[in-house]
């Protein structure tokens, strides 16, 4: 019988642990999970482009992309309703560049799924060119602080004065408001907002639909005049004849906002709900399985109060195939509370755990990666390949450490997932 030496028999023992650590690491993964990367219209721009996309995409193991198809109440679509974005790829006549992207991605097995801003329509300091732009048209639609409707309701949308008003009041509150937002409390804006989307179902064959934005700038919104029209028509045949002959004498176009507060806000609340309900009915009824999912705000306070988004009740109500909470903070244990809240909650939905990988270093990003699959997440998404695979951001290959260090197993081909 050999002897063996002490060494030999520590060595192999560290061996086995090794191997039994790696193991119980992969198997956290789930050979199935959703891998995605935002991508945005900027790095679709020619069929060089779309092909490096995928390819980057594919070979560090990502199986989904969502590809920025409405940045600013523009269109990145060949045939889009809404006015050309800025990087436009209709410079290139016969280039379509989500035609080219979704053959291009199905053929080597990822998901497209179409990435829609719904209420931010544009920023305050870089306004769309094209006067066709939904600002110009129906700046009635646009969502206004409390703080600023007393002195826009001495002007007609129509003005110039209005517009500007806004912007200038947009531009000074930059910490609090990212640009104009339309109204979900506007018939006319709803009614647009799904009338891009049915154009978009209706002429690509994309896997999923992903909306942004759906939410409120924050609760001092939205007190345009159009809103309080909306909000007295709800409210007022609910009220007694003493409380409608006190509201009526005051001839004051907040006052059902200021005397009925949380009416106000559960009716802001619910407009944006019916908002997401009506998207998820013009996405089904085209393309039933396409999957239909949402940015969240991650904090379900802050998220419930101050963006006035019920997440927990569309999660309630199954509007979501997929809830997708982005994590902005960069504290790990924060991140990860975070997504177990919505991962307790999310019964029926599958989540998606969005990473702010750009603000991160990559052992942060695989930090975050593990974290979510401890709370038996079905994805990550990363934002974004834009800003991970620019080298003025990025010296190293970001992409590639995190592939190393949180993608060992291969992504399943989308036909499968």
């Amino acid at each position: 019988m050999p002897v063996r030496h002490p060494f030999t028999v520590a060595l192999a023992g560290l061996v086995l642990l090794g191997a039994l650590i790696l193991a119980n690491d992969v198997s956290a993964q789930q050979a199935n999970e959703v891998r995605a990367l935002w991508v945005a219209r900027a790095s679709l721009t020619s069929p060089a482009t779309v092909e490096a996309v995928v390819k980057t995409a594919h070979d560090y193991g990502f199986n989904t992309l969502l590809v920025e198809v409405r940045g600013h109440a523009d269109s990145y679509l060949r045939d889009g309703v809404e006015p050309t974005g800025p990087e436009d790829p209709r410079s290139m006549p016969i280039f379509d560049a989500l035609q080219a992207l979704i053959t291009c991605a199905h053929a080597n097995t990822l998901r497209v799924h179409a990435w829609i801003n719904v209420n931010l329509v544009t920023t305050a300091t870089n306004l769309p060119a094209s006067r066709n732009h939904i600002v110009y048209r129906h700046p009635e639609w646009l969502m206004v602080p409390r703080n600023l409707a007393d002195q826009l309701a001495k002007l007609q949308p129509g003005n110039p004065s209005y517009l500007g008003t806004l912007l200038r009041w947009t531009r000074e509150h930059a910490e609090i408001v990212k640009g104009l937002y339309l109204s979900p409390l506007t018939a006319g804006a709803t009614a647009y907002t799904a009338g891009v989307l049915a154009n978009l179902v209706a002429k690509y064959p994309v896997d999923g639909v992903h909306l942004d934005s759906l939410y409120y700038p924050d609760n001092i919104f939205d007190y345009s005049r159009t809103a309080m029209d909306e909000l007295r028509a709800d409210v007022r045949p609910r009220l007694s004849v003493a409380e409608r002959s006190q509201l009526d004498s005051s001839n004051q176009p907040f006052d059902y906002a200021d005397h009925y507060p949380e009416r106000w806000t559960a009716f802001r609340r619910s407009r944006l709900t019916a908002l997401l309900m009506r998207l998820r009915t013009v996405v089904k009824t085209r393309r039933p399985t396409a999957v239909f999912s949402a940015a969240l705000v991650p904090d379900e306070f802050d998220a419930r109060t101050r963006r006035l988004q019920d997440w927990r009740t569309w999660l309630d109500g199954h509007l979501l195939d997929v809830a997708c909470p982005i994590g902005y903070t960069q504290d790990t244990d924060i991140f990860e509370t975070q997504i177990a809240t919505i991962r307790e909650i999310a019964t029926s939905s599958k989540v998606w755990a969005g990473i702010d990988a750009y603000r991160l270093s990559p052992s942060q990003t695989i930090n975050n990666i593990q974290a979510a699959r401890r709370q038996r997440v079905d994805g990550v998404a990363l934002f974004s390949y834009d800003s991970l695979t620019d080298p003025a951001q990025h010296e190293i290959n970001y992409l590639a450490e995190v592939s190393r260090g949180a993608f060992r197993l291969d992504a399943v081909a989308p036909e499968s997932q």
